[in-house]
């Protein structure tokens, strides 16, 4: 697993360089002037056409638009806004939030933009069961510049792309954080057991096919928005008297460095853009070139109606649900917590090998023993070698670790459990432009030994550290590390016990579930444009197996998260942000069209035509 993170990293480091960022919301702000900011008729006039006033039962499409909207919904209003989030601000920093706004209001022009190119260029060969998307667009825009054969290659680079960022982020992403979630609330309950529970709900909806899909989800997006929100307004109104002074940080944050506090390691203003930008990107899906695959299905004859339908969904993923979120996180101190137990003693810290020509040095943190090896479960700690069978025991590098304190155990009602992730904070001498500090976290997990008492339990090379000088200790503080998902959850807890753990679990569920029915349609629509309608049912199965297969323990952490779901958004941003920039100026004729015949009354709302009728 560590080779292949490795390998994610180098192909992320490119994908999502400085500039890519700087020029998605430079795309963002260029169709925003040149629409004429359509995000005030995606408010409005979108509203209106959501709401069924100009549905038109005889035109072409499969469901309505206020199915289509929901379909693109449940796939961007996800574990996006609950994990999305909190890793955001939880490596970023408070400042992340403001350029998730930034971006969530780019985003309903670049959706506008998109849709309206996907709805122009759709196959409606089928009337009732149409395709559209960008890799339509690439072939049929350039087929008619004598570019046909271009056009389809370019087709196929952006289905490609859609496959990668359906399985990663649409699918793995959201299935691991559902079974890391429930086994935070019911550790009995086996990770892979949750992945089969989730590849079957998901396939009982998907084979269904999108009117399925859409039906499904114009039912529980409502529902689960609802509920989520209501939920976070109580706690912000329980947290009322400090959220003027968390936007407050939040503003201060992103132009400013944020400096370390308790769990919180410090982030630069850069940092909390670059996480700002990524997050909100993966939780809107603003520039992908993916929810016009959904938009695509709507009956209508007018592709900016639908467009506009489209620029709603970034105001509500982004800008209501993902800043409810991060309130939540912000207002009850989740993001920058104490911490839950302190160590005994300082660990020892032994260098294990040094490179002098790179100056760097790799260090084992606490002292060398031996624990069955049922007791560590399925981390990969335990050395290989040392392992043949159940009865033999490994060796770890562990230290002692004391009760949570009473203050700890109050919020969740429970102590130290088997395979918890906790850490302790060190200084490295070596300040990162990332974290404007030379902290860094040493991780573990936690497991019990036969005495009752617990243990944290290193991997061997824990702390890397540039240079000869020996690492220290910050404290003897020892976090609990709450990735993604249970960070939300440990927020809500921290105002009322309980209610995060239940809440987040059932929303986890199904947010989890909403997005991967959306987002198997997406590949699907990739397949059957690459391979034809025969594919679809094969993909499928692969779908739901991979639905399997992120539940399986290989991903570990924050960072395995961010690789993953990063590498998805980060290519399908290389593949539609040129299509939008080549066929941007027709959406944008075709937009400005439609607004100059709004204007002068030509459309009349379903309302008003009934009137004419009966008048005649």
């Amino acid at each position: 697993m560590e080779a292949f993170n490795q390998f994610l990293d180098a192909v992320n480091s490119v994908i999502w360089a400085d500039w890519v960022l700087y020029a998605v919301l430079a795309v963002g702000v260029l169709f925003t002037l040149f629409s004429g900011f359509c995000q005030y008729r995606a408010l409005v006039h979108g509203t209106a056409v959501v709401t069924g006033r100009y549905d038109n039962k005889d035109d072409p499409g499969a469901i309505n638009h206020f199915q289509a909207l929901s379909a693109a919904l449940s796939a961007t209003v996800g574990l996006g806004n609950i994990a999305g989030v909190a890793l955001a601000i939880a490596l970023g920093g408070p400042g992340a939030v403001f350029w998730m706004w930034i971006v969530g209001l780019a985003g309903m022009a670049l959706k506008t933009t998109s849709v309206t190119l996907s709805m122009l260029y759709r196959n409606v060969d089928d009337p009732e069961n149409p395709h559209g998307g960008p890799m339509w667009v690439a072939e049929k825009g350039l087929s008619q510049w004598n570019f046909h054969r271009l056009g389809v290659f370019v087709g196929f680079i952006f289905c490609i792309t859609l496959l990668i960022s359906a399985i990663t982020g649409g699918n793995m992403f959201q299935a691991w954080n559902v079974a890391e979630m429930t086994q935070e609330v019911a550790p009995e309950i086996p990770k892979l057991g949750v992945g089969i529970v989730l590849a079957i709900l998901v396939g009982l909806v998907i084979i269904g096919g999108i009117k399925r899909i859409g039906h499904v989800a114009g039912f529980l997006v409502p529902f689960m928005c609802v509920a989520y929100i209501a939920a976070g307004l109580v706690v912000l109104a329980m947290n009322i008297s400090v959220i003027p002074e968390m936007i407050s940080l939040i503003f201060k944050s992103a132009f400013s460095p944020q400096e370390a506090g308790n769990a919180f390691l410090g982030g630069s203003a850069g940092y909390a853009f670059l996480w700002g930008m990524k997050r909100a990107l993966f939780s809107s899906e603003a520039g992908q070139g993916s929810s016009p695959i959904a938009h695509s299905a709507a009956k209508t004859n007018e592709p900016v109606r639908e467009a506009l339908v489209a620029g709603i969904e970034p105001f509500i993923d982004t800008l209501v649900v993902c800043t409810i979120t991060a309130l939540v996180i912000l207002s009850t101190g989740a993001w920058d917590r104490d911490h839950e137990s302190t160590l005994a003693n300082e660990p020892q810290l032994i260098m294990v090998e040094l490179d002098a020509e790179a100056a760097t040095s790799t260090w084992n943190v606490g002292q060398k023993g031996e624990f069955p090896l049922s007791s560590l479960k399925n981390s990969e700690i335990a050395n290989p070698e040392s392992i043949e069978d159940d009865s033999i025991p490994s060796i770890a590098w562990f230290v002692p670790l004391p009760d949570k304190s009473e203050e700890a155990q109050s919020l969740t009602g429970k102590n130290w459990q088997q395979e918890d992730r906790a850490f302790v904070v060190a200084q490295t001498g070596n300040k990162s432009k990332d974290t404007n500090s030379d902290l860094v976290r040493v991780g573990g997990r936690v497991v019990k030994k036969d005495d009752g008492t617990h243990a944290m339990v290193f991997e061997p090379n824990a702390l890397e550290s540039n240079g000869a000088e020996k690492p220290t200790f910050r404290s003897l503080a020892v976090y609990k590390e709450y990735p993604g998902a249970t960070l939300t959850a440990h927020a809500f807890d921290r105002s009322i016990p309980g209610l995060g753990t239940w809440l987040v679990l059932v929303a986890a569920w199904l947010f989890a579930i909403s997005t991967m029915i959306s987002w198997s349609y997406y590949g699907e629509q990739g397949m059957v444009y690459m391979l034809g309608e025969w594919s679809a049912v094969p993909y499928k199965v692969v779908y739901c197996a991979m639905i399997i297969v992120a539940t399986l323990g290989f991903m570990e952490s924050d960072k395995d998260l961010d690789n993953l779901t990063a590498l998805g958004t980060g290519v399908m941003l290389w593949a539609n942000i040129p299509i939008m920039l080549i066929f941007g100026f027709i959406a944008m004729k075709t937009y400005r069209s439609y607004i100059d015949r709004l204007r002068s009354g030509e459309f009349k709302s379903t309302k008003h035509r009934n009137k004419d009728v009966n008048a005649d």
